[in-house]
């Protein structure tokens, strides 16, 4: 018998916790590439986690689909070991033995008919045995040129239509496309099997609980909305940097670049939670409506714009955390005189009511000093510099939302140091999520998993907002590839970028914040 997991008994849930009606119907996840790095280090693990919060139900089931030579029983020692070493929350015995009850295993390629009628006879008895009633989300973490291939199998296999009460819904990982040519293709081959209402395309930081949090910073609190506008606002920076270089990806980052991989999805997304205008409801379309809005509002460049606004890079060797690293150029699998940039920074503007003529400058890359996401909202000087002859004038106001590592909001304002005379320094009021709740935050895969089986796509981003993006992207990539080569590396690893990076800035009197 499966031993069923109350949050009553469940340590890490309580009777007055608000999330009970959030906790996922009877359902399966069915994962397609489930041998991969993404499935092992997060799927797996994220779907453990909301178990052992008593997120899923009973009737749950977790289905692998791969060509790996696995029956049942070898897939449920991957899970398990995948579990042990990557979960948030602690293993629980009990919790386990409920979960892999409904864990099953299908061997086949994308194109073999014999594996999706498996599949179906599989998720048939599930349905039957588990209870999970018919209601199948199936996970795409593959690449995205089988997405096409995957849909209309499971559309001939008679997998991708419910009946009833029943939902089938597909979730689809990153990278949607290599450029706009290519993500509307996509959406048609996948809008031919599913409706626009059914397709969940992950972003994962939009599952992050910081970026969640800008929503209801803004729009949760009367302090702030009043003055995030041209009026008040200088100009605001968005950062993501990573310490790693490419890992093991040399290929996959050959064929994308830190504009496909960051530009398109990432960084274009942070930017429209920043600027989106607040939505008439929290219903995932009112939300999507507002950042598509913000999307079509990036004013297009013109090619000397995309030369003057757009910088790109690519580290050479140096030194991270105190050790020697080699240069992009040398890592497995890159080719030796290769032009893909693992840095870019870009100048936008939104060409709207609320954002006219304030800059968003955009930034990411690989081999940075620090590893750290965060929005910084830069707002203007006062009018009128009243202490400026006491020879301590502050620092304009700031507001830095940090996403990762450490989860938190500052502000930073101008205070009178103590004493006799008028000396004004610039204080901040920092709040972290560590210190101010007792609960850890949780994955956002976790989130995202829970959010598709909830049918909540609020979290996901939509056909027009990916092809959107994309028409942004897209000409800056095209404009690259009619230049001549670049004068690769141009920024050492362990430094903040290249050199024109901060001439973007400094051409307008202003510069990247320190982080």
């Amino acid at each position: 018998m499966p031993v069923e997991i109350s949050a009553s008994h469940n340590p890490l849930r309580s009777p007055s916790d608000r999330r009970l009606n959030r906790i996922a119907g009877p359902s399966a996840l069915i994962i397609f590439g489930v041998t991969g790095d993404l499935s092992r280090k997060k799927l797996m693990p994220a779907v453990y986690d909301l178990a052992n919060r008593g997120l899923l139900p009973p009737g749950f089931g977790l289905v692998g689909f791969a060509r790996r030579d696995w029956d049942h029983q070898d897939f449920e020692r991957e899970v398990h070991d995948a579990i042990r070493k990557y979960a948030r929350t602690p293993f629980d015995e009990a919790v386990w033995s409920q979960l892999k009850v409904g864990i099953r295993f299908v061997q086949g390629e994308f194109d073999d008919d014999a594996a999706f009628d498996q599949l179906k006879v599989t998720l048939e008895e599930l349905d039957r045995d588990r209870g999970t009633n018919g209601n199948h989300a199936f996970y795409l973490s593959i690449p995205p040129k089988f997405f096409g291939d995957v849909v209309q199998q499971l559309q001939e296999h008679g997998l991708a239509e419910s009946e009833n009460d029943a939902w089938r819904r597909v979730v689809v990982e990153k990278p949607f496309g290599h450029d706009l040519t290519s993500a509307i293709k996509l959406n048609r081959e996948v809008g031919k099997v599913f409706r626009e209402s059914q397709v969940y395309r992950i972003d994962h930081y939009l599952g992050k609980e910081t970026v969640r949090n800008l929503l209801v910073f803004r729009f949760g609190n009367g302090i702030f909305e009043p003055i995030w506008n041209r009026r008040h606002i200088d100009h605001i920076q968005i950062t993501v940097a990573e310490t790693i270089g490419v890992e093991n990806r040399g290929a996959f980052y050959e064929e994308t670049g830190a504009s496909r991989d960051f530009l398109q999805n990432h960084l274009l997304q942070l930017m429209s939670l920043v600027a989106m205008e607040p939505p008439a409801t929290f219903d995932a379309d009112a939300l999507r409506d507002e950042k598509v809005k913000v999307i079509r509002a990036i004013g297009e460049m013109t090619p000397d714009q995309m030369k003057s606004d757009v910088v790109r890079g690519q580290y050479g060797p140096g030194w991270v955390a105190a050790k020697p690293v080699q240069g992009y150029r040398s890592e497995p699998e890159v080719d030796p005189e290769s032009e893909t940039e693992t840095y870019i920074a870009a100048r936008f503007e939104v060409d709207d009511w609320r954002w006219s003529g304030v800059p968003f400058y955009l930034r990411t890359g690989k081999r940075l000093p620090k590893r750290a996401t965060e929005i910084a909202i830069q707002f203007k000087e006062v009018p009128h510099r009243l202490f400026r002859e006491s020879g301590s004038d502050p620092d304009p106001n700031l507001l830095a939302i940090r996403i990762q590592p450490d989860e938190g909001i500052m502000l930073r304002f101008g205070a009178k140091v103590p004493g006799l005379g008028i000396d004004v320094r610039s204080v901040t009021m920092d709040f972290t999520y560590g210190s101010a709740f007792t609960v850890d935050s949780p994955d956002a895969y976790e989130t995202l998993i829970l959010d598709a089986l909830l049918g909540d796509a609020s979290l996901f981003t939509r056909a027009d907002e990916v092809e959107g993006a994309w028409a942004r992207v897209t000409p800056i990539i095209d404009t690259w590839m009619d230049e001549g080569a670049p004068d690769f590396p141009n920024y050492e690893a362990g430094t903040w970028g290249p050199d024109t990076a901060d001439e973007l800035l400094a051409r307008e009197g202003r510069k990247w914040r320190r982080i």
